[in-house]
């Protein structure tokens, strides 16, 4: 009889590691009935507090929760922010354990990850694939637009239900939260953020995001009008929609106007917008450099709270 080879050990010892890490990681999955139909992922992220996709999260009163050993228990809505697509929710104290928490900064492009979640009657289900990118970072570009930066783009299946789910790395530990993004980009958000947002949110039961009130859009500046303003750069966005009383209205700012620069800042897509109106930004003034009818204007916005 011939003794197994050593890419056969190997693989073998890589299909125990990652069933070790699946079952590790499974033990403080739970699923969320949020929503119609098939339930998402959450993860027991500390002691009574649980992490899911905001988007799946449809209703904020009548939340169940499905406990590891079958036990469904009520949950409360703590707050939801929908930037970075993540809700938090309490659960009263039912002995489940919290997920090992790892840090998502050691992960490298090509590791294996995998995705754990509960997503039916049938217990765990997982996903396998690799981190594909790192730092990426997501606009939404509807009325409002939103921005989430420094999310892990992966090369895996989110299957229905998997919003919501750990990203667990080799060892078993959770290093990020599943989402779907935009033109079903599978995405993880990382556990830095996470944390951010679970103590925004169990502090202030809100996250303030600051808006303008504009619909932009990218725009190149012809060669001639950037040398005559003497511009360092040839982008921009312009304003092509204006909420009625919002601060950009307020403020006066037209349809047509070309914004280059925000308190100093040169603006060159609707994304740098976006990372300037932080939780921070709101009730500050800021400059906004704009061109209107090819001469140069400083502008200041209060920026409102969305």
């Amino acid at each position: 009889m011939e003794s197994p080879s050593i890419e056969s050990n190997t693989l073998l010892a890589l299909s125990n590691n990652l069933a070790d890490a699946v079952e590790r990681a499974g033990r403080a999955v739970v699923a969320v009935n949020a929503r119609h139909r098939i339930p998402s992922t959450g993860v027991h992220w500390r002691n009574g507090i649980i992490v899911t996709a905001e988007h799946t999260v449809r209703r904020d009163e009548e939340i169940a929760v499905r406990l590891p050993d079958e036990r469904t228990v009520a949950a409360t809505l703590i707050g939801r922010d929908s930037s970075t697509d993540l809700a938090v929710l309490r659960i009263p104290d039912v002995q489940l354990p919290t997920a090992e928490i790892g840090d998502s900064g050691t992960l490298q492009v090509g590791n294996l990850v995998l995705a754990v979640a509960r997503p039916g009657e049938s217990g765990l289900s997982a996903s396998w694939g690799v981190v594909s990118a790192k730092g990426i970072g997501v606009t939404q570009r509807d009325w409002c637009g939103k921005q989430t930066e420094g999310l892990l783009k992966l090369d895996l299946s989110l299957y229905p239900g998997f919003s919501g789910s750990p990203l667990v790395d080799a060892k078993g530990s959770v290093v990020g939260i599943n989402t779907v993004g935009p033109r079903n980009m599978v995405l993880a958000i990382p556990v830095a953020t996470v944390n951010r947002v679970i103590d925004t949110l169990l502090e202030k039961g809100k996250i303030a995001r600051g808006y303008l009130g504009l619909g932009m859009q990218p725009v190149l500046l012809p060669d001639n009008l950037k040398n005559a303003l003497n511009l360092s750069s040839n982008g921009g966005v312009i304003v092509v929609n204006i909420e009625s009383d919002g601060p950009a209205d307020r403020a006066g700012v037209f349809i047509g106007d070309v914004l280059i620069s925000l308190d100093g800042r040169a603006i060159a897509d609707t994304g740098d917008v976006q990372a300037m109106l932080g939780s921070e930004s709101v009730g500050k003034t800021l400059n906004a450099q704009v061109i209107r009818g090819g001469a140069l204007l400083t502008v200041p916005i209060a920026i409102g709270e969305r």
